[in-house]
């Protein structure tokens, strides 16, 4: 006799989903498509030419612009899965860490970005090579442009209204500072402007006064600062991805808001963040009164950005028992 298979068991219908505002798309995801498409023409014009014309330089600068390209790739990757993937049961909180994820690995390039341009100014110190400074000079105020509108298309997206919380009325707050993947993207068109200015300053010492160590020596300087930024990005997304609890303000606004002056006490409190600006919590209470845990749900304010909480709430009843 055959066996039917078991059907899968399903939660209800109308029950919680753990979208976030996940399944529309982030601010962030058009302005990175619009630098993906500037870095990326970039890239290839420079690449031909440099081919077509022998140019070192506009070929190197090129290549260089190609780092970037994939790194905006990466970050708007990371938007398209996790918009794509919202409602996919298999990830327990949804899919809000795939943005830090998207964070983490472009601040990972940063750092590899950052060994390179020390790499390299430290052997031309050592080994000084012989620069075309009008011909470099021209390829570094044409990147500077290039990322002058990159920067200006993601500072748009970083203070445009946050489309995907507009749909959902119980998710109103909006922190943008939370979107590593727009983070990370920026950082790189930051990297990538600082890398031009100082090569501009650099040239222009080298050519008028010269200068020639300049051009290494701002080299260190922007490998310093883009370190710095790396490391700052690393922090925030691996306190995401790790599950770090949350900022102390936000457990203290629960605290206050959830033990209120009638014998209801916290006994255990977990909050850590699901995803840009959305925080899960697992809250334990005892109380000497018959409340309910929906009771105290109901007294966390909805702008605190808890998108997912959990009440274990031991009653009069239950103590009576231990």
């Amino acid at each position: 006799m055959a066996i039917e298979p078991a059907t899968p068991a399903r939660l209800r219908p109308g029950g919680h989903e753990h979208t976030f505002g996940l399944d529309q798309p982030f601010p962030g995801e058009r302005g990175t498509r619009i630098v993906l498409v500037l870095t990326a023409t970039t890239m290839i014009v420079e690449i031909v030419a440099g081919w077509a014309f022998g140019s070192m330089a506009l070929l190197a600068d090129g290549l260089h612009m190609a780092s970037h390209a994939v790194a905006m790739g990466i970050s708007l990757f990371a938007y398209v899965y996790a918009r794509r993937h919202a409602r996919d049961e298999r990830f327990s909180f949804g899919t809000g860490k795939v943005n830090s994820l998207g964070g983490f690995a472009g601040a990972v390039l940063l750092a590899v970005f950052a060994l390179l341009m020390v790499w390299e100014s430290v052997a031309r110190l050592i080994h000084p090579t012989a620069i075309e400074f009008n011909q470099a000079i021209l390829v570094a105020v044409a990147g500077l442009l290039v990322n002058a509108g990159s920067a200006f298309a993601l500072s748009r997206a970083a203070v445009a209204p946050a489309t995907a919380r507009q749909h959902d009325p119980e998710h109103k707050h909006s922190h943008h500072h939370d979107d590593h993947n727009l983070r990370s993207a920026y950082l790189h068109v930051l990297a990538d402007a600082l890398t031009s200015i100082l090569a501009i300053l650099a040239l222009l010492a080298g050519k008028y006064a010269g200068l020639s160590w300049m051009d290494p020596g701002m080299g260190l300087v922007g490998a310093a600062l883009v370190t710095s930024w790396a490391i700052g990005l690393v922090r925030l997304t691996s306190r995401v991805l790790l599950d770090h609890q949350a900022p102390e303000d936000l457990r203290a606004a629960i605290l206050s808001a959830i033990a209120q002056p009638d014998r209801c006490r916290v006994t255990d409190l977990h909050v850590w963040a699901v995803g840009p600006g959305a925080y899960a919590a697992a809250i334990a209470l005892e109380s000497d009164l018959p409340l309910t845990a929906e009771e105290c749900k109901a007294r966390l304010p909805k702008a605190l950005g808890l998108a997912h909480v959990t009440i274990e709430l031991t009653t009069p009843s239950a103590l009576a028992q231990r």
